[in-house]
C-alpha cells in the first residue's frame, strides 16, 4: 500500500485578457491615487512646461539652421537668440511662481494702464515697421511686442474688476463696463498697427473672462455676431487679408501665389507620414516653406517627426487644457479661478488657431504656436503665464495645507518657493445706517418711544412712597 501523498491540484493560469485587465486596473488606480495628491496640478504644469520648452528649442534649432546660414552669420544665429529668450523667460516663469498672487493682483491696474500707453506709442514713430505692421519696439538687437504684455494685463485686471463687482454682475451695465470699453480701445489700437492675429487673441481673452464670470449665453451669441461682422470688415479692409480669405475659400487656385504657404504646409504634413523623415531631415525648411520657424513650425514637426510628433504636440496642449481647468475648479479664491481659466483658454485657443490654419482648416492669421514657435516677446510672456498657472496650482487649498505642514518639497526647495498663505475670504462691509433726525414728538432729545415707559418707571421708584402726582400725602 503506497504512503505517498497525492500531488496538489495545479492552479488554473489566468487568461491573458484577465491579466491585462488587472494590470490596466492597477495602473488606473495608481494614476487616480497620484492625481489625488495635493501637488499633482503643480507637477503637471511643470511637466507640460518643460516638455514644450525642450520641444520648442529642438524644433527651432532644426527649422532655423537654413535661415541662419542664409544670413551669413552662422548656422545657430536664430537658435542662440531663441535660447537667450528662453533663459529670460525662465526668470519670468520663476517670478510668476514666486510672487504672491495678491501682489500680482495689486499690480494689475498699473500693468493695464502701462500696456495701453505702450499700444499708443507703438503706432507713433517710436515703433518699428516690420513686414508692414508697426507692432514692435526695436532697440538694437532686442525687439519687443507690447500686444503680448497687453493680453496678460487684460486677463489679470479684467478678472480683478469682475470679482470686485461680483454681486452686481447680473446687470449688463456692471458686467460689461469698464472691461468691454477698455478691451475695445485696445482692439482699436492693435488694428491701427495693423495686427489681426493679436486682435483675435485679445478677443479670446475677453470672451474667456466673461465666460468664467458667469455671463448669460445670449450675450455670447451677440458677441459672436458682432465678432463675425468685425472680422469680415477687417478681412476686406486690406488687400493682403482679402487675398488670404479668398485663398482659403479656393485652396486649389493660385498655388504659387497667395496659397503658396498653405499648399507647402499641407505637402510637408503629407510627406511626413507616420514617423516622419527624421529630425533635421525635413526638406520643407530649404526655402520651400517661408517662416517655417515662426508661424508654420507645426508643418515642420509633421515633416520631420510625423504623425507621432503631431500627436505629442496635441497631447501636450490637451493636457494643458485639462490641468488649467482642474486648477480653476479646485481653487476657492474667485480671482484665481478666473485668471487660471482665462489663461488656459487663451493658450489652448492660440495653439488651436495656429494648428488650424497650418492644416488648412482656417485662414492664415499669423498667430504663433505657444512655446514652440520662434519669437522673443511671445516666448517670454508665455513662460510668465505658465509661472502664474503654476502659482495658482500651489494655491489650491489642499496644496497650501500640504506645503505649510510638510515643507516646500523638492521643486520648492530648488526654486526657493515659500509656502503660500491660506485663503482668507474678503470681509464684507456692513452698510452704514442712515442717520435720521429725531422727529419732534415733545419728548426730550435721545428718548425714544420705547424708552419713555422705562424713564417713568425709574422716576416713580425714586419718588417717596405714597406720593402721587405732584403732591405728597396730606
Amino acid at each position: 500500500m503506497s504512503t505517498e501523498a497525492p500531488a496538489p491540484a495545479a492552479k488554473p493560469r489566468p487568461k491573458r485578457g484577465v491579466r491585462a485587465g488587472g494590470r490596466l486596473g492597477a495602473a488606473s488606480t495608481a494614476l487616480t491615487a497620484w492625481l489625488g495628491r495635493p501637488l499633482a496640478s503643480f507637477h503637471l504644469v511643470l511637466a507640460v512646461f518643460g516638455l514644450l520648452t525642450v520641444l520648442g528649442l529642438v524644433m527651432v534649432l532644426s527649422a532655423s539652421s537654413v535661415v541662419s546660414f542664409a544670413t551669413g552669420d552662422g548656422l545657430y544665429t536664430v537658435f542662440l537668440k531663441q535660447l537667450i529668450y528662453v533663459v529670460v523667460g525662465s526668470v519670468a516663469f520663476w517670478l510668476g511662481v514666486r510672487l504672491p498672487l495678491a501682489t500680482i493682483r495689486s499690480w494689475s491696474p498699473g500693468a493695464m494702464v502701462g500696456s495701453i500707453v505702450l499700444l499708443m506709442l507703438v503706432i507713433t514713430p517710436l515703433g518699428a515697421n516690420i513686414n508692414g505692421t508697426s507692432s514692435w519696439f526695436v532697440v538694437g538687437p532686442i525687439s519687443f511686442q507690447p500686444i503680448e504684455v497687453a493680453k496678460v494685463a487684460l486677463a489679470l485686471w479684467g478678472a480683478h474688476v469682475l470679482v470686485v463687482k461680483k454681486a452686481v454682475l447680473h446687470r449688463y451695465r456692471h458686467l460689461l463696463v469698464p472691461v468691454m470699453p477698455v478691451a475695445l480701445l485696445m482692439c482699436a489700437l492693435i488694428m491701427l498697427q495693423p495686427d489681426l492675429g493679436g486682435t483675435i487673441t485679445l478677443v479670446v481673452v475677453v470672451v474667456a473672462l466673461l465666460w468664467f464670470a458667469g455671463a448669460p449665453l445670449r450675450l455670447f451669441g451677440a458677441l459672436a455676431l458682432g465678432g463675425a461682422a468685425g472680422i469680415a470688415l477687417l478681412a476686406v479692409g486690406t488687400e493682403y487679408r482679402l487675398d488670404r480669405v479668398l485663398g482659403f475659400l479656393n485652396p486649389g487656385d493660385d498655388a504659387q501665389g497667395n496659397n503658396y504657404q498653405a499648399v507647402q504646409a499641407q505637402l510637408a504634413i503629407a510627406d511626413g507620414g507616420l514617423f516622419g523623415r527624421g529630425l533635421g531631415q525635413g526638406p520643407s525648411k530649404w526655402s520651400y516653406l517661408p517662416n517655417v520657424h515662426n508661424d508654420f513650425i507645426f508643418a515642420l514637426i509633421a515633416d520631420e517627426l510625423g504623425l507621432l510628433g503631431c500627436a505629442l504636440v496635441l497631447g501636450l496642449f490637451v493636457m494643458l487644457a485639462i490641468v488649467g481647468l482642474r486648477i480653476a475648479t479646485r481653487n476657492i479664491d474667485p480671482w484665481i479661478r478666473m485668471v487660471s481659466g482665462t489663461m488656459t483658454v487663451w493658450l489652448v485657443a492660440q495653439a488651436a488657431i495656429n494648428i488650424g490654419y497650418v492644416v488648412g482648416l482656417l485662414p492664415v492669421t499669423g498667430i504663433t504656436l505657444p512655446m514652440i514657435s520662434s519669437g522673443g516677446t511671445s516666448i517670454v510672456v508665455t513662460m510668465l503665464v505658465f509661472g502664474i498657472l503654476a502659482n495658482c496650482a500651489r494655491n489650491e487649498p489642499e496644496a497650501v495645507s500640504a506645503l505649510r505642514s510638510q515643507g516646500p518639497g523638492r521643486f520648492g526647495r530648488i526654486m526657493r518657493l515659500a509656502a503660500p498663505d491660506p485663503y482668507q475670504p474678503p470681509k464684507k462691509r456692513r452698510p452704514a445706517r442712515p442717520s435720521a433726525r429725531p422727529k419732534a414728538t415733545g419728548r426730550p432729545a435721545g428718548v425714544t418711544a420705547k424708552r419713555v415707559p422705562q424713564a417713568r418707571q425709574k422716576a416713580s421708584r425714586a419718588a417717596p412712597r405714597g406720593a402721587k402726582g405732584g403732591g405728597g400725602r396730606r
